[in-house]
């Protein structure tokens, strides 16, 4: 017996005309849209049926030909679906959403202020004798300012570098992103500015090579966010990032994802530049894990994604570690 939800397939091209939706979950008829042009884009349907449900908005749908499948991209054409001449799409509420604009001035303005309300020893945050004092260690003001610069830079690459393929998020996804961001820069800051803290126990050598090699990483980080973003000016045809004559982006001979790779490196080298290693601060230790983990998790999904796009895509990269991940 065939299940009331299947999607209808055809033998022949047709040109459907009509588009059901149904309750993804419940699979009630929502709205019946007659005489839909056959070129009309999966985003003109989620138009149409914003007009029907104005609280549903186009960036909050999520339309399907399966319940359980995918979701349909915006800019597929209703003509070149398998549906016949009255298409059945199955409608899922993604939840609130927010602009991309909003999204990174709170994950990113978060920590930045937030770190500095510890360097700056706001009250009520260390004991009442230590409020608004400095730090009497060069190193804790060197630590805030590679902070500050690190999400100042990731501030402006969201503005004026990225291109994002979504043009919101889901408001639940934004309160796991500021747990993490928000969470881990206060504990930081909590040890860093801490008035018992001691610089690291091999002095300036480690300071100074640590600083040098973070600099590098966001240079390199940087790079390849440009490198990204010109592949995807006024070119419609699809290429994968190659190396360039920027010696930053040579990295792209080995991994898939150099810019996790110097992300990863960054978060190393900023617990170098203030403690002596990795395990002296064990919330560091965990945050690097975590960024770690997180990043080599989205670095493999786009190495095989690439290695399924391009066949002549080269086999010597891994995703995010030369030779090993």
């Amino acid at each position: 017996k065939t299940k009331p939800w299947a999607p209808r397939t055809v033998n022949a091209p047709t040109h459907p005309n009509a588009v059901e939706i149904l309750d993804a979950k419940t699979k009630q008829q929502l709205c019946f849209l007659d005489k839909v042009e056959p070129h009309a884009t999966i985003g003109d349907i989620k138009g149409l049926f914003h007009r029907l449900y104005p609280h549903w908005y186009p960036a909050r749908q999520a339309l399907k030909l399966d319940p359980r499948g995918k979701s349909l991209r915006d800019d597929e054409v209703l003509q070149s679906l398998p549906v016949g001449t009255t298409a059945i799409m199955y409608f899922r509420d993604l939840g609130p959403q927010l602009g991309w604009t909003m999204v990174f001035l709170v994950e990113y303005l978060g920590p930045l202020l937030t770190y500095l309300l510890f360097y700056f020893r706001v009250p009520y945050i260390y004991s009442h004798s230590h409020a608004f004092t400095a730090s009497p260690h060069p190193v804790v003001t060197l630590a805030c300012a590679c902070h500050t610069f690190h999400y100042l830079k990731r501030l402006v690459e969201t503005i004026f570098v990225h291109r994002f393929s979504h043009g919101t998020m889901p408001l639940r996804t934004i309160v796991w992103n500021c747990a993490y961001y928000w969470g881990f820069s206060a504990w930081l800051a909590y040890y860093i500015n801490h008035p018992l803290y001691t610089p690291p126990s091999y002095g300036d050598l480690q300071i100074n090579y640590a600083l040098a090699v973070f600099v590098m990483c966001e240079l390199g980080n940087f790079s390849i966010h440009l490198t990204l973003n010109s592949l995807k000016n006024g070119s419609r045809n699809r290429k994968f990032p190659v190396p360039t004559k920027n010696p930053f982006t040579w990295l792209y001979f080995f991994v898939s994802c150099p810019n996790y790779t110097y992300e990863v490196l960054h978060y190393y080298q900023n617990n170098k530049i203030c403690f002596t290693h990795v395990f002296s601060c064990p919330f560091f230790a965990l945050y690097t894990l975590l960024g770690f983990v997180q990043m080599s998790i989205w670095a493999r999904g786009k190495h095989k994604a690439y290695g399924r796009e391009f066949k002549d895509y080269p086999s010597l990269r891994m995703a995010i570690i030369p030779l090993i991940l």
